[in-house]
C-alpha cells in the first residue's frame, strides 16, 4: 500500500511583480486566518514557506499575534524557517547562503521557537553541487524542493541522498511537478472525483512509480494561498475517491520516513528543465542588480566584518545588531526571482534602493572604526591609517586617499609610489568655524585630493600608522599618448597590443590574434530568458582606437574605444527601414602585479532588447570548462540537444551556466582563467568562452520563445492576467563592469587559483584624520570626538593565520560577547591540514556555534567554523 503524504503550506514570494508592501498587506488576511484554522482544528499543521522574514514582517504590525505564533509552533502545528529569505541557490556567495540559514535559524529560535530544520526551496531556478555542502554547515540534513530533476538521465528516484562535492550528504525530496501538486482549492473541494482524477492520483502515480516508493510526498499549497479549511474532512473525502492513502504530515515528518530508508546516491547540479523550467540564461538579466550584490557580499566580508574585529581588540564595539541589520538587507535582495531579476520595475526598484541602504549601513559602520581608532590613536593630518583585514601578512599594493595642500608628498614606508588620480579643490573664503570663543571665519586654503598607489607591508588582520611627508620630487602620474591605431602594454613575459582594431595577446612562446572582443545579439527574451531572434546572428563590435597611459616605470593601462551603431529596437531587426541606436564603449585593461590582466568596461547603452558579452579566445585545446561555484568547482562539458528537444524539456537545455567568482578553461601545458565581478553567465563553444555581461528587455514575462515555448513564465499571459512591461531592464545609459583574465603557459592548479582570487579581491582601506572636507568620509562631520579615548599602540595584528588557508568570513560570534568566528574552506581536491596552534586556540563549531567534533584536517571542497577568543 501507499501512502501519501501531504503538506498544507503556502508559497510567499516576498516580491514579484508585486512588492513587499503589497506581500505584507495579503499576509493581513492569510496568516490571521492560519492562526485562527490552527487553534480550531487541532488535526491541522501549516508550513510557511521555509523563511521568517515574512513572519517578523507580519508579526511587526501584529505583535499581539507573536504569543499565538510561539505556541503553535511549540505543538508542532506550525512550521517556520529555516532561512531568513528563500536563497537563490546559483548566484549569492556561499557565506550569504549560509549566513542566511544562520540567522534564520537564530531569529526563529529567538521569536517563535524550534525552526522547521528543513533545507526547504521550493520554488529556486535549480541548485548548486554544493547545497549539501552548505546545509550540513548549519546541521540540517536533509533537501525538499521542485526544480532541476531529470528521472531519466540523472537518477530513477524522486527521493535520494544528495552528496556535495565535500562528501557530505543531505537526504532529498523532490516534487517534480512542483509545490502545488496536490492543490487543494475550495473550487477543487467541490470536484474531488475530477481532482483526483485528473491531478492528483496521476502525480502519485509518478512519484510512487519512480523509484518503487511506498512513501510519497504530496504538497498542498500555491502562492499566497491559504491553509485547506477542514482539511481533516477533505482528506477523508479525498481517499474516498483516491486509490491512495493519503495522511495529514508535515516536511519534518516525511524526511523522518526518508531517513529510515536505503535510497540512491546522486551527486552534482541540479537545473535541468524537464519537469519545470529553471531559466538557464536567468544569470544576465537586471545585471546592475547581480554586480550591486556581488559589491555588497565582498565589502561586507572583506571590509566591514573582520574591520569589526580589528576594533573590537582596539576598544571599539559594533554591536551585532546593526550587523545582523546589514545582513537582513543583503539577503531581501537575494530570493530567486529577486536576485534573478524576474521581477517588475517597481520591485527593481526596491531592489536597488535596500542595496543602497545596505551600503549606506555597510559605510557608516566602517566610517565609524576608522575615525575613531584614529582618535585613539590621535593622528594628526599627516598621518594615515591602513588597515589589513586579511589573518596574514601581507605586502601588496594598496591604494590610499589623501588630502593635502600639495601633490608633491609621499608615504614613509611605501615603494613604487604613483599617483593614480588627484583633483584640486582652489581657495575657498569666510569659511565658519567654531571654536571655544563662538562662531570665528577664516579663509580655507586650497588643496588636493589625490590616491597613492604604492606597494606596503601591513600586519596580519590589523593596522599600521604611516607617516606622510613633503618630497621635492612630485610622485609620478598618468601620463596619456595620443588616440593611435596601435598601443602596447606589457609586463615581465607577457603583452597586450592594440593594433588596427584587434587586441592581441603575445608571450615568448605564442601570440593570440583577438584574444577580447566584444559581440552583441538582440534578445527576443524577457526578464526570465535570452532568447535568440529569428534571422538575427552575434556581430563582432570595433574597436576603433586606444591610448596608452603610463604611470611611472612599472604601471601602465590600454584605454581602448570604441562604437556602434545598431537597430534601436527588436522591430527595428527585421524592419526595411530601422531606427538605431548607439552603444559606445570605453575598455581599460591592465597588469596587475600577479600577472592578471583587470578589465574595467564603461558602456552607453542606448540599444533595446540585445545581449552583451565578452568573448575570450585563449586557445586553450580543450572541451571542457571548470567553473568555480560556491564553495567549490565542477567541470562542465556541453551536452547534445536533440532536434526534437521540445517534446522532453520545458525549455532548451541550453549549454549555458553559471559560476560563482572563476571560469577556467586548461590543457596539458597551459591555462585560462576569467574572474567576474558580479558576471553570473558562461557559455563554451568553437574553443570560445563567453561572459554574459547585460541581457536587456522590455517584458517582465512572454510567450512562445525560440528556447522556451507555450507560456509566458511570470503569469502575465495567464487567465487575468496582463502583460507588464519594464523598461528599467532595457538598463539604458552607462553600464560598467569590472573583471580580470590570466593566460599562463603553466597547467592548471587548483590552489594557486584561489591564491589569485583572494589576492583580487582583497581590499584597500586607509584613513586620513583631516578637517579640509568631511565628506569624504561621508559621517566624519558627525562623528564627534570624545574624552576618556584609550591608547592603543600604532601598529596592531589580532590574528596571524597561515597564508595557505583561505578564508571566507572572520566576524564576531553571535553566541558570545568576546568570541569570533573564523570560516575557511578547503577550495581543492585534497584534505588540508589545519594548523595545531589555531585548532588550540579556539574551539571547533558549525555555522551555528555549536560545538562539533574535532579535525585536524579540511576536507576537499568543505568548509570549516573555528570559534576563538583573543
Amino acid at each position: 500500500m501507499v501512502t501519501a503524504y501531504l503538506v498544507n503550506h503556502t508559497h510567499w514570494d516576498r516580491e514579484w511583480y508585486f512588492t513587499t508592501m503589497d506581500s505584507l498587506v495579503l499576509s493581513e488576511q492569510l496568516f490571521t486566518e492560519v492562526l485562527d484554522e490552527l487553534e480550531t482544528h487541532a488535526d491541522a499543521n501549516f508550513c510557511l514557506d521555509g523563511q521568517t522574514s515574512v513572519v517578523d514582517e507580519y508579526v511587526e504590525v501584529h505583535p499581539e499575534a507573536k504569543s499565538r505564533i510561539q505556541k503553535l509552533v511549540a505543538t508542532g502545528r506550525l512550521f517556520i524557517g529555516p532561512w531568513y529569505t528563500q536563497t537563490d541557490a546559483l548566484i549569492p556567495d556561499a557565506e550569504s547562503i549560509i549566513r542566511n540559514l544562520v540567522i534564520g535559524i537564530n531569529d526563529t529560535k529567538k521569536n517563535y521557537g524550534q525552526p522547521m530544520m528543513v533545507g526547504y526551496l521550493p520554488d529556486t531556478f535549480g541548485f548548486n553541487a554544493q547545497m549539501p555542502t552548505l546545509l550540513r554547515q548549519v546541521g540540517i540534513d536533509n533537501f525538499v524542493f521542485w526544480r532541476g530533476t531529470n528521472y531519466n538521465t540523472q537518477l530513477k528516484s524522486l527521493y535520494f541522498k544528495w552528496t556535495g562535492l565535500s562528501g557530505k550528504q543531505v537526504y532529498a525530496a523532490n516534487f517534480p511537478f512542483g509545490y502545488f501538486t496536490a492543490q487543494l482549492t475550495p473550487e477543487s473541494k467541490l470536484k474531488m472525483n475530477q481532482f483526483v482524477k485528473e491531478r492528483f492520483d496521476p502525480a502519485a502515480d509518478f512519484a510512487a512509480n519512480h523509484g518503487q516508493n511506498k512513501d510519497i510526498l504530496m504538497p498542498s499549497g500555491i502562492d499566497q494561498m491559504n491553509i485547506i479549511k477542514n482539511i481533516g474532512a477533505t482528506v477523508k473525502e479525498l481517499n474516498a475517491h483516491s486509490k491512495y492513502h493519503t495522511v495529514i504530515s508535515s516536511y519534518p515528518e516525511f524526511i523522518d520516513i526518508l531517513r529510515k530508508k536505503k535510497l540512491p546516491d546522486y551527486q552534482g547540479e541540479l537545473r535541468l528543465p524537464t519537469y519545470a523550467r529553471v531559466h538557464r540564461t536567468i544569470g544576465s538579466v537586471r545585471h546592475e542588480i547581480k554586480c550591486q550584490n556581488f559589491l555588497l557580499e565582498q565589502k561586507v566580508l572583506k571590509r566591514v566584518e573582520p574591520l569589526t574585529v580589528i576594533a573590537r581588540q582596539a576598544g571599539l564595539t559594533i554591536g551585532n545588531g546593526l550587523l545582523i541589520k546589514l545582513w537582513k538587507k543583503l539577503l531581501e535582495c537575494q530570493p530567486h526571482d529577486t536576485l534573478g531579476g524576474s521581477v517588475s520595475d517597481n520591485v527593481a526598484t526596491d531592489i536597488l534602493h535596500r542595496f543602497k541602504e545596505a551600503n549606506e549601513i555597510a559605510d557608516g559602520i566602517e566610517n565609524m572604526i576608522e575615525k575613531k581608532l584614529a582618535e585613539f590613536l590621535k593622528l594628526g593630518p599627516n598621518q594615515v591609517l591602513l588597515f589589513n583585514t586579511q589573518p596574514y601578512e601581507v605586502y601588496a599594493y594598496k591604494s590610499v586617499q589623501l588630502l593635502t595642500a600639495s601633490k608633491q608628498v609621499r608615504i614613509e614606508g611605501m615603494s613604487d609610489q604613483v599617483i593614480e588620480s588627484a583633483k584640486h579643490f582652489p581657495e575657498r573664503h569666510h569659511v565658519l568655524m567654531m571654536t571655544p570663543r563662538g562662531k570665528e571665519f577664516t579663509d580655507e586654503p586650497e588643496y588636493y585630493q589625490i590616491t597613492i598607489k604604492g606597494k606596503v607591508k601591513l600586519p596580519a588582520l590589523g593596522y599600521k600608522v604611516f607617516e606622510i611627508e613633503e618630497s621635492d620630487q612630485p610622485l609620478p602620474e598618468p601620463q596619456i599618448s595620443e588616440a593611435s591605431h596601435k598601443a602596447t602594454i606589457t609586463n615581465e613575459r607577457q603583452s597586450l597590443t592594440f593594433k588596427d582594431g584587434h587586441l592581441n595577446f603575445q608571450t615568448n612562446s605564442r601570440e593570440i590574434t583577438d584574444v577580447l572582443q566584444l559581440v552583441d545579439s538582440a534578445n527576443d527574451g524577457d526578464t526570465y530568458d535570452y532568447s535568440p531572434l529569428v534571422g538575427d546572428h552575434e556581430q563582432i563590435l570595433p574597436f576603433e582606437q586606444a591610448v596608452n597611459v603610463q604611470i611611472g616605470d612599472s604601471s601602465e593601462a590600454l584605454v581602448i574605444e570604441g562604437s556602434a551603431s545598431l537597430p534601436k529596437t527588436l522591430a527595428d531587426r527585421t524592419s526595411a527601414q530601422p531606427h538605431y541606436g548607439s552603444l559606445s564603449y570605453r575598455l581599460t585593461v591592465k597588469f596587475n602585479e600577479h600577472g592578471m590582466i583587470e578589465g574595467h568596461l564603461v558602456v552607453d547603452n542606448q540599444v533595446l532588447s540585445h545581449r552583451l558579452r565578452l568573448k575570450f579566445n585563449p586557445q586553450v585545446a580543450t572541451d571542457k570548462v571548470m567553473a568555480e561555484i560556491q564553495a567549490g568547482y565542477v567541470t562542465t562539458k556541453n551536452q547534445p540537444i536533440p532536434d526534437d528537444w521540445a517534446q522532453h524539456y520545458d525549455e532548451k537545455p541550453v549549454n549555458i551556466y553559471n559560476f560563482d567568482k572563476t571560469v577556467n578553461l586548461a590543457d596539458a601545458k597551459t591555462h585560462f582563467t576569467f574572474w567576474g565581478a558580479g558576471q553570473k553567465e558562461y557559455q563554451y563553444k568553437d574553443r570560445a568562452l563567453f561572459i554574459t555581461l547585460m541581457a536587456t528587455t522590455s517584458q517582465l514575462g512572454k510567450s512562445n520563445l525560440a528556447w522556451r515555448p507555450g507560456r509566458a513564465s511570470g503569469d502575465t499571459t495567464n487567465q487575468g492576467h496582463v502583460m507588464m512591461p519594464t523598461p528599467l531592464a532595457e538598463e539604458l545609459g552607462n553600464n560598467q563592469f569590472d573583471f580580470a583574465f590570466a593566460l599562463d603557459d603553466q597547467p592548471f592548479n587548483l590552489r594557486h587559483t584561489n591564491e589569485l582570487t583572494q589576492a583580487w579581491l582583497a581590499p584597500s582601506l586607509s584613513y586620513q584624520k583631516q578637517s579640509l572636507n568631511l565628506f569624504v568620509k561621508r559621517l566624519d562631520n558627525k562623528i564627534w570626538e570624545t574624552e576618556d579615548d584609550p591608547s592603543i599602540p600604532k601598529e596592531l595584528s589580532v590574528l596571524n593565520i597561515d597564508t595557505s588557508l583561505d578564508v571566507t568570513a572572520l566576524y564576531p560570534a553571535y553566541s558570545e560577547e568576546d568570541a569570533y568566528v573564523l570560516r575557511i574552506q578547503n577550495m581543492t581536491d585534497s584534505p588540508q591540514p589545519l594548523p595545531k596552534r589555531l585548532t588550540e586556540k579556539g574551539t571547533m563549531v558549525n555555522a551555528l556555534e555549536e560545538p562539533v567534533k574535532p579535525s585536524s584536517v579540511i576536507d576537499p571542497f568543505d568548509l570549516v567554523s573555528i570559534k576563538i577568543k583573543f
